[in-house]
């Protein structure tokens, strides 16, 4: 697709979760239906509510794609384009009150993502990029952070709610973090903390237990920011892979190599 189709369709993208993101704002002061979906898995019905609005509104600017969501079963799409859409990243936070949550909305041909969309309603800050276009937070252009080193980093990460099979392993990675950087924030939002990486307000994120619609959008926002963006063995296919470090390209290296120590000593 010709990046002037691109660039277009992310600034529909763009007014459309602007839209979706006033009406979560308003319907925040009467959030009282909670699902459990598993445990420590929460859905509300502006999750759901919202998903429906962006499918309709995904569907208009593109017709044919398919839809990878996080609330919805959309069955296989054999289309080589795929919206991958959480309506609300960091629900918990949504729920108790606290201002760190948003939207991401990412397209993907063929697993590899080539728009992103991440909407943050409660700071109005509205991270885009698209394949060849750089990347911009409320039209601004942005950069990842210029840092070359791990112990002068300011990092971020989250904790997998329902996947313990490697919490020893995570475990001891953030204890040698912790004394070989200079902070790790834990805010509850993957796509937020990709985005603060994006912008530079992080210097890396890392984790584990991801999701599709957790990544995607964040990832090609990285990428056009100069960032650099693989799994824990250093490769670039990240949408479906289940982990992530993304960071300024200068500390990639170091971090990643600890991120291998842990997590897979024996590769």
């Amino acid at each position: 697709m010709p990046e002037a189709d691109l660039k277009a369709i992310t600034s529909e993208i763009g007014k459309l979760s602007r839209e979706i993101g006033r009406f979560m704002l308003e319907a925040r002061a009467q959030e009282k239906e909670i699902e459990i979906k598993a445990f420590n898995n929460l859905v509300s019905w502006v999750d759901r509510e919202s998903e429906k609005r962006f499918v309709e509104g995904l569907s208009g600017i593109l017709p044919g794609a398919g839809f990878i969501g996080e609330e919805g079963d959309y069955g296989k799409s054999e289309s080589d384009w795929q919206w991958v859409i959480d309506p609300l990243d960091g629900t918990s936070n949504y729920l108790y009150g606290i201002p760190c949550w948003c939207s991401s909305i990412g397209l993907v041909f063929n697993g590899e993502p080539v728009l992103g969309v991440i909407y943050d309603a409660v700071h109005d800050e509205c991270f885009s990029a698209w394949q060849g276009g750089g990347a911009f937070l409320n039209d601004r252009p942005i950069r990842c952070s210029g840092q070359n080193l791990l112990k002068q980093s300011f990092l971020a990460t989250g904790f997998p709610y329902d996947d313990f099979g490697r919490q020893n392993e995570y475990l001891e990675l953030f204890r040698f973090l912790l004394h070989n950087s200079r902070g790790i924030r834990r805010l509850g939002s993957a796509a937020i903390d990709m985005a603060y990486v994006a912008c530079g307000r992080f210097d890396a994120f890392y984790e584990y237990g991801l999701n599709a619609w957790d990544v995607a959008a964040g990832t090609i926002i990285i990428r056009e920011a100069g960032g650099t963006v693989s799994n824990f063995l250093g490769e670039p296919e990240v949408v479906f892979s289940e982990e992530l470090i993304a960071s300024a390209p200068g500390i990639h290296g170091e971090l990643l190599g600890h991120l291998k120590q842990f997590f897979y000593p024996e590769g």
